[in-house]
């Protein structure tokens, strides 16, 4: 109580922390049930390879839970911080992430892994930053901004913001990152159609970024290379198809209700098991079983985003929820889609399963923002940063309104 006390002096905390909707408590419930799996998941997924390369088995699951307790710190903060007080700060951290997301491509700065320069060394190459993964919330909540404001804003503030997030955009797919660009592209579109935009406008932009894509893969060998090896992996096993055939051999390898949690052997054969991969391996450990509760749980997740998302009044919050729920479970369809062979590989984590501490940071800060939506969900649970000195009433104002009442007995 007394760090509460702490807190409550600063006028962007919310002092009712007892109000809770029931949307919002089913919510932090299943995301923290989602983020202790994914960390029991990791810590099989990631045992092996940790023990050869670093003879420390924990080593990747250390590393995630330090992640973890960051994000959940921040993740707490966001569910009592109002968010107009976030929308109104967004900018501020969305132009410094764009600033580093710039900064993987100048030679000495970015980090190159697997022929992609994402992440920037911070002190020492064991702690890497990706800044496509850190600027996703802010983009949500700057595109909720400014599509929940479009029929009151200037043209030159709506060109202004969109050749913003063209910049975000465009910088992550010169990484290159096409299927983040593509999650982050989806978003914003979804946050536009929330927002009731023009048909011709949301069909204009979603026939240029299917050009932009056609044009990446036209113009990136390995790209291709991935798609062909997607029509048909087991055409070269050995090679452009080893990857999604590993995958599809631990997943079939699991059966009805898997091998049992720690006992995959697909594990020593599939490449970045413990990222992009992780649902193959947690595929073969917990079956066909496992996998449909796992799916069950994003379904939920989605389905009571989006009840948040229809109940919420202001249009602001309504776009946030829809955009924080949207990015969250279509990454996680889409990591499914990429690990089953249904989509081309590419290198997308699962939210709170998959290794990486800029995309458990993410993930956990769009959960809050998901929440304190949610919390926010009527006009009576907007809570005003101060009591405005006019709604105090005045000693004196309360005797005359006293005297005023007798009179009228």
């Amino acid at each position: 109580m007394k760090l509460l006390q702490i807190f409550q002096v600063f006028p962007f905390f919310d002092r009712t922390v007892d109000k809770w909707a029931t949307e919002a408590r089913l919510l932090r419930w299943l995301t923290f049930l989602w983020l202790f799996a994914g960390l029991a998941v990791l810590f099989s997924a990631s045992y092996p390879v940790a023990d050869i390369a670093f003879k420390d088995g924990t080593l990747y699951f250390k590393y995630q839970l330090a992640w973890a307790a960051i994000g959940l710190l921040l993740f707490n903060a966001i569910v009592h911080t109002p968010l107009r007080f976030m929308v109104k700060i967004s900018p501020i951290f969305l132009f410094i992430i764009l600033a580093l997301l710039y900064a993987t491509h100048i030679p000495g700065l970015g980090t190159t892994r697997n022929a992609a320069t994402r992440w920037l060394s911070v002190g020492s190459s064991s702690f890497l930053l990706q800044p496509s993964e850190l600027i996703k919330p802010f983009l949500i909540l700057q595109a909720a901004q400014l599509f929940g404001n479009w029929a009151k804003s200037h043209w030159k503030v709506r060109l202004g913001w969109l050749i913003v997030f063209l910049l975000v955009l465009g910088g992550i797919l010169m990484q290159p990152s096409l299927s983040v660009t593509a999650l982050c592209g989806i978003t914003l579109w979804l946050i536009a159609l929330g927002a009731g935009l023009p048909n011709f406008q949301l069909l204009g932009t979603a026939a240029l970024g299917t050009c932009v894509a056609v044009a990446s893969v036209t113009f990136r060998e390995y790209q291709r290379r991935r798609i062909m090896s997607f029509l048909d992996p087991w055409q070269d096993q050995a090679g452009d198809g080893y990857q999604l055939v590993q995958s599809l051999m631990a997943i079939g390898s699991g059966g009805l209700w898997g091998t049992g949690f720690g006992l995959s052997q697909q594990k020593l054969f599939l490449p970045i098991q413990y990222t992009d991969f992780i649902f193959a391996i947690f595929a073969e450990e917990f079956g066909l079983f496992g996998g449909i509760c796992l799916l069950l749980l994003v379904m939920i997740y989605g389905t009571i985003g989006l009840a948040v998302t229809y109940k919420c009044k202001d249009p602001v919050i309504r776009l946030i929820a829809l955009g924080s729920t949207s990015l969250i479970v279509v990454q996680a369809i889409l990591n499914v889609g990429v690990a089953t062979g249904v989509l081309p590989t590419t290198g997308l984590p699962f939210p709170f399963l998959s290794y990486g501490g800029s995309s458990t940071l993410s993930c956990l800060v769009i959960a809050g923002l998901l929440i304190r939506a949610a919390r926010e969900m009527s006009a009576a649970d907007v809570i005003p940063f101060v009591k405005a000195k006019s709604d105090r009433q005045d000693p004196k104002n309360k005797q005359q309104e006293k005297i005023e009442a007798s009179r009228r007995r």
